[in-house]
């Protein structure tokens, strides 16, 4: 579409007639008025004209040898060159026949003959003002369909686009009797990346996940496609894929005509592999894994909104999971839902009494003195009328909600109030280590706000604090900072989970901490040579930084008996202690466990 001219530039007219004084008066007329003349003398040299010199207005005689001036403002009319320029038809008729046959040519406005030629430029120059306004007006409600219907950072439809476009498809789909598919994506750990990198760095990794995704829908049609190697040629056809940003950091895939749940996850698995090599950010490459969730039309859905709601709790399910995962929709997802409210609501209620939250503490057995030399405290609920409720299902809901900080301090000040209250009966020098969220340890007054609340360290027990390693990682320098602060108010500092997240040799030099604690995934595979090899790799590790270290999730004798000839410093697990309640715990804390580790070895520490 040629855009009228700017009213500082010098505006091109084409004078079409074939009386060769029309064309004089008419180029006098409009030159005087600063404008621009070319002229054709019958209607195919001012088609050609047209095309080759792109004027901002045509002057049409009506009676023309070769093609009229209807004719040549209906050839104008059907190029997209000639859709908005203004068409100015003058004629001997008046007569409403005329009139109407002109408009309906095209004709931006009509005059007929003879010409009052002092007016002329006069009002060539009210229209094209008028077309500069409309062609403005059209280019304004392009950027606003735009704003209103793409995402402006990834340039892929945005939320009412894709919304919209789904219920238009899931209609077609009824009416034919077909499916769609809806797959959600959610990058895992972004918040991470914005508050190590900054929100700069954020969008331009967005940026560059929707270009990859992008380039790689072809590949990923081609094998959801050809998954089931059953599909026909028309199915492959009509298989499509659209691909959108909704949001944050979702991604979302409308799959038009799938076959089944099968060629669903295939693409799933398409878009995990798609995501798996390093991006590149600014000096970083960095590993980005989405969680998925699936969901189907008609089976999980018949209507929008149902199905993406669906595809949303796939997609959380799949987190919940462990992320990088995918998650196919089914009613327990509901169901969970709902249990995930409702616990919700009671662990706000929790927060507030005095008599359902508690502290129960699990034993850390040296290996040399055979006695309890630490506790980790973890936090217990009973409820009312549901009894004990598993860490395994409040826990994630307080860290999705929010409720992670109030519960995080209620567990500090329930330790600490544990501490003091059994005093002389904890052996000297007991250590006992407390698990921090990273939603605690990335609060800005985090420091001081844990000194005030811990008073225990003048007691005669040190208090060691647990963080995983992504956690620490997340911010490499200002969480470096952090730690050293917390060393200097007297905290022990734990890795907990070691071995499933960096296991970077820089950090556990450079970073000031004490003690190492297995994963129980590692103590679970011992017995293999795997296992047993990787459990010896990190015992050597620690032995060589002269750090203490705890092997989690002890279950067997032959466990204990590995850790024990491999120089590990302390054992924790059910096969010596479940976690006790504080009563139980004093009860036992001065026990001898040599009965327990009978015909292990003794073994010198290795801190």
């Amino acid at each position: 579409m040629k855009s009228a001219t700017k009213d500082n530039e010098t505006p091109k007219i084409l004078v079409c007639d074939d009386d060769a004084m029309v064309r004089i008066l008419a180029r006098e007329c409009l030159e005087e008025a600063g404008m621009q003349v070319i002229e054709a003398e019958d209607g195919i040299a001012a088609i050609d004209l047209f095309f080759r010199e792109k004027p901002d207005l045509v002057f049409l005689d009506v009676e023309m040898p070769g093609k009229n001036g209807f004719e040549v403002c209906e050839a104008i009319r059907a190029s997209d060159l000639g859709a908005s320029v203004p068409v100015l038809i003058a004629t001997g008729s008046d007569d409403k026949e005329s009139i109407d046959h002109g408009f309906n040519a095209g004709a931006t406005q009509y005059k007929t003959k003879p010409v009052n030629w002092s007016l002329l430029s006069r009002d060539i120059r009210y229209m094209l003002r008028a077309a500069k306004a409309f062609t403005d007006l059209k280019l304004q409600e392009g950027r606003l369909r735009y704003l209103a219907y793409f995402d402006h950072l990834t340039d892929l439809p945005n939320r009412r686009s894709f919304n919209e476009q789904l219920r238009r498809n899931m209609i077609n789909a009824a009416n034919q009797g077909q499916r769609n598919g809806l797959i959600f994506i959610d990058i895992d750990h972004f918040k991470r990346i914005n508050d190590s990198f900054g929100h700069e760095r954020g969008d331009q990794l967005l940026r560059n996940i929707a270009v990859r995704l992008h380039d790689s829908m072809a590949k990923i049609a081609y094998i959801a496609s050809d998954y089931t190697g059953n599909a026909t040629e028309a199915q492959l056809s009509q298989l499509r894929l659209e691909l959108a940003r909704p949001g944050g950091d979702e991604f979302s895939i409308l799959v038009t005509n799938v076959s089944n749940v099968d060629e669903l996850t295939a693409i799933g698995r398409a878009v995990l592999e798609a995501l798996i090599e390093p991006i590149a950010l600014g000096t970083q490459n960095l590993v980005v894994t989405p969680s998925i969730g699936i969901a189907i039309s008609p089976d999980h859905g018949e209507d929008p909104e149902v199905l993406l709601r669906n595809a949303d709790a796939a997609m959380h399910a799949a987190k919940t999971d462990g992320r990088a995962r995918i998650r196919v929709y089914d009613e327990s997802l509901n169901r969970d839902a709902a249990e995930r409210i409702l616990l919700e609501a009671e662990l706000r209620e929790a927060l507030l009494a005095s008599d359902q939250l508690f502290m129960a503490y699990q034993p850390q057995i040296d290996t040399t003195t055979r006695r309890i030399t630490g506790v980790e405290a973890l936090v217990r609920w009973k409820h009312p009328s549901l009894g004990m409720i598993s860490p395994a299902k409040f826990i994630p809901i307080a860290e999705s909600s929010g409720l992670i900080i109030a519960l995080g301090d209620a567990i500090l000040q329930r330790v600490n109030d544990d501490a003091l209250s059994a005093g002389e009966h904890l052996p000297n020098n007991i250590v006992i280590s407390i698990n921090l969220s990273p939603l605690q340890f990335s609060q800005s007054d985090f420091v001081e706000h844990l000194d005030r609340t811990l008073d225990t360290l003048d007691a005669k027990f040190k208090v060691e604090l647990e963080l995983t390693e992504g956690v620490i990682m997340s911010d490499a320098m200002s969480n470096k900072t952090k730690l050293e602060q917390l060393k200097a108010l007297g905290f022990d500092l734990a890795i907990d989970d070691f071995g499933t997240g960096y296991s970077s040799l820089s950090y556990l030099r450079n970073f000031p901490i004490d003690t190492l604690k297995i994963d129980r995934s590692f103590i679970a595979d011992l017995g293999s040579a795997d296992g047993d090899g990787i459990v010896k790799a990190i015992l050597g590790l620690c032995q060589a930084l002269e750090l203490r270290i705890v092997a989690e999730g002890v279950e067997t004798a032959e466990q204990a008996q590995f850790l024990v000839d491999n120089g590990c410093t302390a054992i924790q697990g059910f096969y010596l202690e479940k976690p006790l309640t504080l009563d139980d715990l004093l009860a036992v804390v001065n026990r001898d466990y040599s009965d327990m580790l009978s015909g292990l070895a003794k073994s010198s520490d290795c801190s």
